[in-house]
């Protein structure tokens, strides 16, 4: 255990300090397809009893208009919010009809690109943006890709807890700047450890060979609906799911906030070639909102994101810019399709004492030989990391993937105890008893769990899920909503709604001027460059 570490911990075991463990938030965004009975996409527009997509705090769609996102408000207590997942799951399933939410991180069986839908937003500027943010994800990218689910993890610590840190450790600048620059430190501890959570939690070793639309792949056979690779935790996060050649490079390892701000901004202003021989409209019609690196920020594709939460037409970097980071979004975990929520407590409560570990952690500034050290240690996991003595390499020297994540645990544990001391119980501590025994068996982790599931469905990936997704399905439909929050959802439905018409009667200028405007707010001198 590093010597700040053990510092940080006593501090925050303090009487006095420790309740500040407990007023972090966290939440969770949780990605899922509408299919039918018979595993295919459901291309019908969003349920409208659901709201509206564009104001809706808690329902929404990703991409598609079939694919649904799930938003928790933020909690104290991660239990708290996925208490609010369950019922926010619960009250869909009583306006899906006869569809189904698909319980896999890889898609269903998809229509041919075509005909895959487009989220809509309705005709507001707002809505229109992020309408053809996707048009343009579409013609980069393809629909397929976009199709793939995930679930996405938001967790801050309490402002208050970093003051109490920066006091003690004597940090110069205001409260604001050391704060952000802790969530970066943050950051690069994650990027460094995060395939241990591949190996842990990854749930898609397999897809269904339609998926690929006859692309080149380096997949074993399963079965004739089914590719996989025998050792893979997450083909989701691999470069069979979401890539961009374009992006490549585009964010090398950072050591502060401006770097980062920095090198997003100038992605989405620096031109692309093969963009620009897209061109943003055709036939009078936006197809996407640049022809640049990136349309916006929110395009990087991501681990793990710096964010705050932004106003109305503010672009992420603007917030981030004029009010710093507030919290961070883990994005690399899979849908764990034997949880009905997809993500469990047992996974969560691990999460916490594993961030909190990141967080509280010596951070060494970073370079990028370790940057490509840890895209080949995460992609190494994702695609081997059940492989018997898969070797990483840490600094330089080979180390193998169950020794090292062994070795974190240890450190982890300490971080684990404190949450507990905090909490009352011994939930985190157990957590990792449980992790634990994954590295010293892989069959007892999800990856291996789903292929044996498959390969009991005569290796069918998509048999597997379909079965999988159809008990779920009756398992919610089993315990409706009660009055209170089936009244609850309603009203914040309608609300939403409203809130849609609202911004569509009442705004002004033309579509072209306010794109013409976002565009420009991209500036390559940024407000707190300085």
């Amino acid at each position: 255990m590093s010597n700040l570490l053990s510092q940080r911990l006593a501090l925050l075991n303090q009487p006095a300090h420790r309740p500040l463990l407990s007023q972090g938030l966290r939440g969770i965004e949780r990605e899922t397809l509408r299919v039918h009975a018979d595993a295919t996409l459901a291309v019908t527009p969003h349920p409208a009893a659901l709201g509206s997509t564009l104001t809706h705090p808690q329902i929404t769609t990703d991409y598609s208009e079939s694919l649904l996102e799930f938003i928790t408000p933020a909690e104290h207590d991660i239990a708290t919010a996925l208490d609010q997942l369950d019922v926010i799951h619960r009250f869909a399933y009583t306006k899906l009809g006869n569809e189904m939410l698909w319980s896999q991180s890889m898609p269903c069986i998809l229509p041919e690109e075509k005909d895959i839908p487009i989220a809509w937003y309705g005709t507001s500027h707002i809505g229109m943006i992020k309408h053809v943010y996707r048009r343009g994800l579409a013609l980069r990218y393809g629909k397929s890709m976009q199709c793939i689910a995930g679930i996405h993890y938001n967790y801050s610590l309490s402002e208050q807890l970093w003051k109490v840190l920066q006091q003690a450790e004597q940090t110069r600048g205001d409260a604001m700047h050391v704060q952000s620059e802790n969530y970066i430190a943050m950051i690069r501890n994650f990027h460094r450890y995060s395939w241990l959570l591949m190996y842990l939690f990854g749930a898609s070793p397999a897809l269904a060979t339609a998926f690929l639309r006859g692309r080149s792949h380096q997949l074993d056979t399963l079965s004739a609906d089914t590719l996989y690779l025998p050792y893979a935790t997450s083909l989701r996060m691999s470069d069979l799911g979401y890539q961009n050649n374009a992006q490549d490079g585009l964010v090398p390892p950072y050591n502060n906030l401006m770097e980062y701000m920095r090198s997003l901004s100038i992605a989405v202003r620096k031109p692309y070639a093969p963009y620009e021989q897209l061109g943003t409209q055709v036939d009078g019609e936006w197809v996407q909102i640049n022809t640049n690196v990136l349309q916006i920020e929110n395009e990087f594709y991501a681990t793990i994101r710096p964010k705050r939460v932004i106003r109305t037409g503010e672009r992420p970097i603007e917030a981030l810019c004029a009010r710093g980071v507030q919290y961070v979004e883990v994005r690399c975990m899979d849908v764990n399709p034997f949880d009905p929520l997809g993500i469990n407590l047992e996974t969560s409560r691990f999460l916490d004492a594993f961030l909190l570990f990141c967080a509280l952690d010596e951070s060494p500034l970073t370079n990028d030989a370790e940057g490509h050290e840890n895209t080949q240690n995460f992609a190494l996991t994702v695609k081997e990391g059940r492989r018997p003595g898969l070797m990483l390499n840490r600094a330089g020297t080979a180390i193998s993937l169950q020794d090292w994540g062994l070795e974190l645990l240890q450190k982890i544990a300490a971080t684990a105890d404190l949450l507990d001391a905090e909490h009352g119980g011994t939930a985190h501590a157990d957590s990792l008893k449980i992790q634990t025994a994954k590295l010293h068996d892989s069959s007892l982790t999800p990856s291996a769990k789903v292929l044996e599931a498959i390969r009991a469905e005569q290796g069918s990936f998509i048999q597997f899920a379909l079965k999988q997704s159809s008990k779920l399905a009756e398992e919610f439909r089993a315990r409706p909503p009660s009055a209170e929050e089936s009244q609850y959802f309603d009203a914040l439905a309608r609300q939403s709604i409203a809130e849609q018409t609202d911004m569509e009667t009442t705004q002004s200028g033309t579509f072209d001027e306010f794109i013409t405007d976002y565009r420009s707010r991209t500036s390559s001198q940024l407000c707190c460059e300085n």
